[in-house]
C-alpha cells in the first residue's frame, strides 16, 4: 500500500464518526468530498459503487477513489479508500472510470491524470489505466496506461480523454471514453480488448458536434431488451424550453445498435433528469437482469453544503431502468419497500385551500399523490416545512408544468433555486412520487416517466407536508423508509 493511500485511509477511520447527521439510504460522502459514481459494478455476489473523492477537505481536490458496497442497493457498507494518486501515471488524480469482473479478480478502469512543463506551459494529460483488486485492496497495473490519447483519431484532445466505461460481450471487452474531437465538441471513442490489457480503436461511436453542449463526460452504453442507449453528462449545454437546463446536464441518447458494425443509430434525446442536482450517472446490471443507475446528486455550478458540515456530495437513489414505448423510464429500486414502515393512505379527497393530513410527515419518507380531477388553480405539496421553512412541488394542470422550488427551503446563498418540466396526463390525471430522505428531494412523475432531483439543506426538524389546490381531486400513498 501506497503512502498516500495509507494516509488516506488513515484519515477516514479519524474523520468519519465527526460527520454530522447523514441521510438514511442514500451513499453519501464519509468525510470530505464526493462527486462523479465510478465502478458501479457486481462482484463475487455483492454490488460495489466507487466515488470521486477527496477525504481532506469538503471541496473538490485531487481525486482518490472512495468505496462503498451493498447486497440490496439501500444498505450500504462503508469500505477504505480504494485509490489514491500516487504514481507517475496518475500522480494529478485518479479520474472516473468502471469496472468490471474478470478471472477472479474486480478490474477497476480509470482516467489517470498527469501533468509536466513543457516550453514554460503546463501540459495535461489525460490516459485509461487499471487496477487489480479483491473487493477492498487493488493493486494498479505496473505498465499503465492501457489506452493512451494518442490512439485516437487525428485532432482528438490529449487533455479532455476522460471516464472509461468497461464492459464484456461474448468474448471482448468493450469500453466508450469520452474526449472532444476536432471540432472541439465531444465525442465517444469505442475500444476493444480480448485479455482487458491491450487495446485497440475501434470507432467513434457517437459525435456532438457542437449540438449538445461541448465536451461529453461520464459516458455509458447499455441494452434494455432491442433498445441502445448511451448516456452522456455533456459540460456548457445551453437551455433549450423545458428538456435541457444551462451548464452540465445529463442526456438520454436512444437507438439501435449494430454490434457487428459497431453503428449506434440516434433515434432519441432526452433530458435524463430534469432537476437541479444530477450529474454523471453510471448503471451496471443487476444479478436479475436489471438495468441500475446511480448518479451524482449535485450540481458544479451550485454549492449548497452548509458551513458546519465536515462532508460534501451525496448519490441518487439507484434506479430501475426500463424501456416503454421508445422512452427510458427510471424509478427507485424496488428494494427500498423491504424498509417501509408505518403507512397511511389517504383516499380520495377534494382539496379547497391548504390542508395537512394525520400521518403525513417526515423527512424519510416515500409519498405518492394522485391528482384525479384539477382544481381551479395550481395545485401544490409544500414539504421540509416549519414557520420559517418549505420547498415545494408546483403543478399547473392548464400548462402541464410541474416545478420544483427550494427558493425558500434556509438557502443563505444567491443560487438557481426552481426549475420545470413539462409533463402529461395519463388518462386525465397525473401521479407524483416524492422521495425525502433528510437532505435529498427526488420526484418522479407518471411511474417513472420523468424525473427531478435536487437538495435541501433545510433543517432537519422541518418536517410538516402541506396540501394546496382549490378544487384539485387527490389521493396519497405515505410511507416511512426506516433501516
Amino acid at each position: 500500500m501506497s503512502e498516500a493511500l495509507e494516509k488516506a485511509r488513515e484519515w477516514e477511520k479519524m474523520h468519519c464518526r465527526t460527520a454530522v447527521e447523514k441521510p438514511f439510504f442514500h451513499v453519501c460522502a464519509p468525510t470530505g468530498w464526493i462527486n462523479d459514481p465510478n465502478g458501479f459494478s457486481q462482484y463475487k455476489g455483492e454490488y460495489h459503487l466507487f466515488y470521486q473523492y477527496h477525504p481532506y477537505n469538503k471541496h473538490w481536490g485531487p481525486m482518490h477513489w472512495g468505496h462503498s458496497k451493498t447486497d440490496d442497493f439501500i444498505k450500504w457498507l462503508q469500505m477504505p479508500c480504494a485509490m489514491a494518486p500516487d504514481e507517475a501515471f496518475d500522480g494529478q488524480g485518479c479520474f472516473s472510470g468502471s469496472a468490471v469482473e474478470f478471472q477472479g479478480k474486480h478490474v477497476l478502469m480509470y482516467t489517470g491524470v498527469t501533468q509536466k512543463e513543457k516550453d514554460g506551459k503546463i501540459v495535461i494529460n489525460q490516459n485509461q489505466c487499471i487496477a487489480f483488486g479483491d473487493g477492498k485492496d487493488y493493486i494498479k497495473y505496473p505498465h499503465n496506461p492501457v489506452i493512451t490519447a494518442q490512439q485516437m483519431p487525428q485532432g482528438s484532445s490529449k487533455e479532455d480523454f476522460r471516464d472509461p466505461k468497461i464492459w464484456k460481450d461474448n468474448d471482448k471487452f468493450y469500453t466508450i471514453i469520452g474526449s472532444r474531437g476536432e471540432d472541439g465538441s465531444g465525442q465517444l471513442g469505442l475500444f476493444e480488448s480480448e485479455d482487458i490489457i491491450n487495446w485497440k480503436f475501434v470507432t467513434i461511436l457517437e459525435r456532438c458536434e457542437n449540438r449538445y453542449g461541448k465536451m461529453w463526460e461520464c459516458p455509458d452504453f447499455f441494452e434494455i431488451g432491442d433498445t441502445a442507449v448511451i448516456i452522456v453528462s455533456p459540460q456548457e449545454m445551453q437551455a433549450e424550453g423545458l428538456e435541457f437546463h444551462n451548464g452540465g446536464g445529463t442526456l438520454a441518447l436512444v437507438g439501435n445498435y449494430n454490434k457487428k458494425e459497431h453503428l449506434f443509430q440516434r433515434k432519441k434525446v432526452t433530458a435524463v433528469d430534469y432537476g437541479l442536482d444530477f450529474y454523471a450517472p453510471q448503471t451496471l446490471k443487476s444479478e436479475d437482469g436489471r438495468r441500475i443507475m446511480i448518479g451524482w446528486m449535485q450540481n458544479w455550478d451550485t454549492y449548497l453544503v452548509p458551513e458546519n458540515m465536515t462532508w460534501s456530495g451525496i448519490m441518487t437513489i439507484p434506479r430501475q431502468l426500463e424501456i416503454r414505448d421508445g422512452s427510458l423510464y427510471q424509478n427507485p429500486v424496488r428494494e427500498l419497500e423491504n424498509y417501509y414502515s408505518n403507512e397511511v393512505k389517504i383516499g380520495k379527497v377534494r382539496l379547497e385551500g391548504e390542508r395537512s393530513f394525520d400521518g403525513i410527515n417526515g423527512r424519510s419518507i416515500d409519498l405518492t399523490v394522485e391528482i384525479y380531477e384539477d382544481g381551479k388553480s395550481e395545485f401544490s405539496i409544500r414539504f421540509a416545512s416549519n414557520e420559517y421553512f418549505y420547498s415545494e412541488i408546483i403543478y399547473s394542470p392548464e400548462k402541464e408544468i410541474l416545478t420544483f422550488d427550494r427558493t425558500y427551503s434556509g438557502l443563505v446563498k444567491d443560487v438557481i433555486s426552481r426549475r420545470s418540466m413539462k409533463v402529461k396526463k395519463r388518462e386525465g390525471r397525473i401521479k407524483v412520487r416524492l422521495l425525502l430522505d433528510r437532505y435529498t428531494v427526488e420526484i418522479f412523475v407518471n411511474d417513472g416517466e420523468q424525473a427531478m432531483s435536487s437538495l435541501i439543506y433545510t433543517s432537519l426538524d422541518a418536517e410538516k407536508i402541506m396540501f394546496s389546490g382549490d378544487g384539485s381531486v387527490i389521493s396519497i400513498l405515505k410511507y416511512g423508509v426506516v433501516l
